[in-house]
């Protein structure tokens, strides 16, 4: 494992490790950048293949986390951390305990929450080590940030419908959600509430009988899910799903959904771009949780927390003008506009100075 050679480092302000030999612990956290302020992010339980995997993904999640928080307007900055291990079987009193004596250990320049893998009661486990956690506080959700993701993406959706096919009404869109855990099927209740035709796929057989059950959601086989002709394509599993493989078989216009880094590279923004296909920035317009969790600390009430996450339709509609006016890609405008206001973070604390 070389950590500053690695494809994803991207000058990564700070990289940690962490074993605990009592609890099984093996963790990582990322800080990418604090210019605007300390970094928050997920903290995500996976069974990583390798440690290279779990150390790609942390990487890449935490630079997301800066652009993500930039954009959203948050005096935060990016990072992320990983445990490594199966979240179906490898939870324990212990190991969370331990996480929050690692978070602790960085003294406040890291801020951890939900992610994949993580729910809030784990959380509030690691909260009994450290101050620095967030998404556990009682809100109209118990704390859990995912129906404000749900929101901001929905928003953004009903954005770029509007922005490809001038139209304001969802009723009879058709939307395919690969992954319908806490984020999709929110997502999804969302989409049905405004008239649109759901379908959904996951790997957990659970999530998929729920929203078929509470929803109507149309089940579709995982492996063919993103090949499905509608209108939209919602990614909201993990990652890396926007591949060379993938691409090719879309058979939608607008891809919009809550997963972290769904291009697999950068060239997959460009295969999309090639194939018109309006990809909407994931670390864009999935910021509703970290403005959630942003919100929690601040002690704000619910109509606060979605009236920032509404900023983000407006935000979306900015960032495909600007990809339309100069024929770009809109990842690549997303991250532009992400600088500029990384630039500006630079600029006041050095006038403040």
């Amino acid at each position: 494992m070389n950590v500053f050679s690695a494809p994803a480092f991207d000058d990564h302000e700070q990289v940690c490790f962490a074993r605990d030999p009592d609890s099984g612990l093996k963790a990582i956290i990322a800080i990418h950048d604090t210019t605007l302020g300390p970094a928050v992010g997920g903290c995500r339980m996976f069974p990583y293949a390798s440690e290279d995997a779990a150390l790609e993904d942390v990487l890449r999640l935490s630079r997301g986390m800066t652009f993500k928080s930039a954009l959203a307007g948050l005096p935060l900055g990016g990072g992320k951390s990983v445990i490594i291990g199966d979240p179906r079987r490898d939870k324990s009193r212990e190991l969370f305990l331990a996480m929050g004596r690692f978070v602790d250990s960085l003294g406040g320049r890291y801020v951890a929450a939900e992610d994949s893998g993580i729910a809030v009661a784990d959380v509030r486990t690691m909260g009994e080590s450290t101050a620095h956690v967030s998404g556990i506080g009682e809100t109209e959700h118990g704390g859990d940030p995912s129906p404000s993701t749900a929101l901001g993406v929905f928003l953004a959706l009903r954005a770029a419908v509007r922005h490809r096919a001038g139209a304001e009404n969802l009723a009879g869109l058709r939307v395919a959600v690969q992954g319908l855990g806490h984020v999709g099927f929110h997502l999804a209740r969302r989409l049905v509430d405004a008239g649109a035709e759901v379908f959904g796929a996951d790997v957990n057989g659970d999530n998929v009988a729920r929203a078929v059950r509470e929803l109507g959601v149309t089940e579709v086989p995982a492996d063919e899910i993103l090949a499905l002709e509608v209108d939209v394509v919602s990614p909201c599993a993990l990652g890396a799903v926007l591949n060379s493989d993938s691409i090719p078989r879309l058979r939608a216009g607008i891809v919009a959904g809550a997963a972290n880094n769904q291009l697999a590279s950068r060239d997959d923004g460009a295969r999309l771009m090639d194939r018109g296909i309006l990809y909407c920035p994931d670390f864009l317009i999935n910021a509703g949780g970290i403005i959630d969790v942003y919100h929690q600390r601040l002690g704000s009430d619910a109509a606060t927390t979605r009236a920032h996450v509404a900023r983000i339709e407006a935000t979306l509609g900015e960032v495909l003008t600007r990809a339309d006016a100069c024929h770009r890609q809109t990842q690549d405008i997303a991250e532009d506009l992400a600088r500029e206001l990384l630039g500006r973070g630079v600029h006041a604390r050095a006038h403040a100075a």
